[in-house]
């Protein structure tokens, strides 16, 4: 999965982005990739799918006025 949120502030990160990181780096997911303009976690399916669930609830509920979000499914034969 791949996400960012907005709206975006060059000086300091706003309270949907902190909230959003903290929400995925506390998940039970394989690898998480934290970054100024996006963001990555990989595992699998229900993880995934629950991390995703509390990131926009936590995100919009912090100030997130957007959250552009992109998930890859790749197959056990594909990593």
């Amino acid at each position: 999965m791949e996400f960012t949120t907005e709206p975006f502030d060059l000086d300091e990160a706003p309270a949907h982005a902190v909230v959003a990181r903290e929400v995925i780096q506390a998940a039970e997911l394989d690898a998480v990739d934290v970054g100024p303009f996006g963001n990555t976690a990989e595992g699998g399916a229900d993880e995934v799918l629950t991390a995703v669930d509390a990131l926009l609830r936590r995100a919009l509920k912090a100030g997130a006025t957007r959250v552009s979000l992109q998930i890859n499914v790749i197959g056990e034969g594909e990593k």
